[in-house]
């Protein structure tokens, strides 16, 4: 009995010695869900996320969702108040315009020509200041003098003025806004990707690429350029609110979109002489542009915080 009571109790320390089997052993979350979890725990990238996917939603689906011809005018029904108005009607939503367009569908027609200027002009810029940005990282000495004179000068011009004066020269039109802003905005793009470039240029798989031989296209496209795209991304999305700003403001002036064309800063220019009688012909753009820009804004600081060393909440 005793020898059976003894070997029992070996027995019972040899089982709790015993590591845990393979299926007691808690397996690490996905990618996916660990970054499904971050994204949707930083409340302003959620709310930025949120709103900018409904703004790209309605862009799509503007034919669809629009009640109306954004071009088409109605001089019979014009300056019709929105439907909260005493003398709104559900035929136009929001109201008509000056010229009886209803408001309701050149607001979501506009969503279209801010996001295309805003992308399209990001990514113009992106692609010059990227250039310039690693180049002068890279390289250093005489080439970061140069472009770093170049950056320089173009920080010291202001971006309003010299767009109005080149606008004016040029003619405002869609293409020429697109192509003005993406000349002008690259400014920030250069300054990241010089900064980012040269914290990697030192790096041990540099120096190995370069010991293989490898050519310094593939080394600046295939080893430094993936490493610095988390930063460009934050940089495209608050060059892309600059962008949609920038060009509110050159439609409000005159200089940018032209009409018929339905820009949320041309319905404010539009609208701005019927401000203290019908103040919603203004206010209606004034808070999707605030919606977009902000959407967007918190889009790009939500992003920065999931890139940065050890994550901000």
């Amino acid at each position: 009995m005793t020898i059976s009571t003894s070997t029992t109790h070996e027995a019972s320390a040899a089982e709790g010695a015993r590591p845990a089997t393979l299926g007691e052993i808690p397996l690490p979350a996905p990618a996916w869900s660990r970054l499904t979890r971050k994204v949707f725990g930083h409340r302003g990238l959620t709310i930025g996320l949120c709103l900018v996917l409904v703004a790209v939603a309605v862009a799509l689906l503007a034919p669809v969702l629009a009640p109306h011809d954004p071009y088409y005018q109605d001089i019979a029904n014009r300056m019709v108040p929105p439907v909260w108005h005493e003398s709104g009607s559900w035929s136009h939503v929001l109201g008509t315009d000056k010229l009886g367009r209803d408001y309701l569908s050149r607001l979501l027609y506009g969503t279209r020509i801010s996001l295309v200027i805003g992308l399209v002009a990001a990514l113009i810029s992106g692609v010059i200041g990227t250039t310039l940005g690693v180049l002068a990282g890279y390289f250093g000495g005489r080439v970061d003098a140069v472009i770093s004179y170049i950056v320089t000068t173009r920080l010291a011009m202001p971006v309003v003025l010299v767009a109005l004066a080149l606008a004016s020269l040029t003619g405002g039109s869609l293409f020429t806004v697109i192509v003005l802003l993406g000349l002008l905005l690259w400014d920030r793009f250069a300054v990241v990707s010089r900064s980012v470039t040269q914290q990697l240029r030192d790096s041990e798989y540099i120096h190995a690429a370069r010991t293989l031989g490898c050519s310094l296209p593939y080394i600046l496209l295939r080893e430094v350029l993936p490493n610095i795209t988390g930063a460009l991304i934050v940089v495209i999305t608050l060059e892309m609110a600059h962008a949609i700003l920038l060009e509110a403001t050159l439609s409000f002036l005159g200089m940018g979109v032209q009409p018929p064309l339905p820009s949320w800063g041309l319905m404010v220019a539009e609208g701005k002489a019927y401000m203290f009688f019908q103040p919603w012909v203004i206010a209606i753009p004034g808070i999707a542009l605030f919606l977009l820009v902000l959407a967007i804004n918190l889009l790009g600081d939500g992003l920065r915080d999931l890139n940065a060393p050890g994550g901000r909440s």
